[in-house]
């Protein structure tokens, strides 16, 4: 059961390798009898599925930052599309911002959660080179977040909850997204989602990169994997602009405290969603199983609540957020 769980043909990470490196190559060699397996390989693969399952636990309670980023950034980690297919039913995308273009990096559409329909906004990376091209690497352009846009204000029209999953390195930082105002298109979602009055719920699922995340992120309920990151900046960008050495990432990962315990620490993030054995890259039908449960009591909550009230306690959240101190001279 755990070896079924835990997926043994996932390429292993650099900080993974000395200590679970060993156990993969000796199941991999019990698989490879097939039925010619004795009784002694048998007991054999009991002690090594149980000792995979504790070595695995030991390390992800243990992980540094950058280790975290590493995880977070897993090419075998499920991206939008996979929790959209498998946790919501007769999910349609829509596409367009009807003013420029379709953002493929930006997935909307509307979907039905447990008999509940919801609008979905998602970012959206690639996997093989061909999807990445097309994904824009997950980093929206403008055109994408006015297309979120879209269908945020499509949510509140037709009184739909809507749900965010992010998941970006930031938003495109090329010449022509700034040319179509960037950082306009994100502050323009950052008003309007402050200000709708249907309930949002988001999800950090691996990356949450600076206004690129924050641009679908202003709602009632924020909850994180375990195993993401959500920072004002990614650990390479900040040690080139702090060291003016991008090698620095390490420490700038360290410095930056982007991981979920210290965003659900400081009031970022309402909840920890935790992942299967060895992360979601590994376990994906644990992960969806723990997503869905919390997508699905959350939004009930929310439901709840009269619109003004949801309005009134968005922003009250995003407002409680840090502290200040002032100083007065005499």
């Amino acid at each position: 059961m755990i070896l079924k769980q835990f997926n043994t043909d996932v390429p292993l990470l650099d900080f993974e390798k000395k200590i679970l490196g060993p156990i993969y190559s000796r199941l991999h060699k019990l698989k490879k009898k097939g039925e010619k397996i004795n009784r002694r390989d048998k007991n054999n693969f009991k002690e090594l599925k149980q000792k995979l399952k504790t070595e695995a636990e030991h390390i992800y309670k243990n992980l540094n930052s950058w280790q975290r980023c590493q995880v977070a950034r897993h090419p075998h980690r499920p991206y939008s599309l996979d929790y959209i297919q498998n946790i919501f039913t007769d999910f349609i995308e829509l596409h367009g911002d009807r003013n420029f273009s379709d953002d493929k990096s930006m997935v909307c559409g509307i979907a039905a959660l447990e008999g509940t329909h919801v609008v979905v906004v998602a970012e959206q990376k690639g996997r093989k080179t061909e999807e990445k091209l097309k994904r824009n690497f997950g980093m929206p352009q403008p055109e994408g977040y006015r297309k979120a846009l879209r269908f945020f204000k499509f949510a509140e029209k037709f009184n739909k909850p809507v749900i965010c999953f992010i998941d970006t390195a930031g938003a495109y930082p090329g010449l022509g997204g700034e040319e179509r105002s960037q950082g306009e298109a994100i502050a323009r979602n950052l008003k309007v989602m402050a200000g709708l009055q249907v309930p949002l719920l988001g999800l950090v699922i691996g990356e949450g990169g600076s206004g690129g995340a924050l641009g679908i992120g202003v709602c009632n309920h924020v909850a994180m994997l375990e195993n993401a990151i959500y920072s004002v900046i990614s650990p390479e960008s900040c040690a080139s602009i702090l060291w003016r050495d991008p090698a620095e990432k390490e420490k700038a990962a360290a410095a930056l405290k982007n991981d979920a315990k210290t965003a659900y620490k400081f009031k970022v993030v309402d909840e920890i969603i935790s992942e299967g054995i060895g992360g979601a890259h590994r376990d994906w039908q644990t992960t969806f199983k723990n997503v869905k449960t919390s997508l699905v009591k959350n939004l009930k909550k929310l439901q709840q609540l009269p619109p003004a009230q949801l309005r009134k306690e968005r922003i009250r959240k995003y407002t409680m957020i840090g502290k200040v101190q002032m100083l007065t001279g005499k």
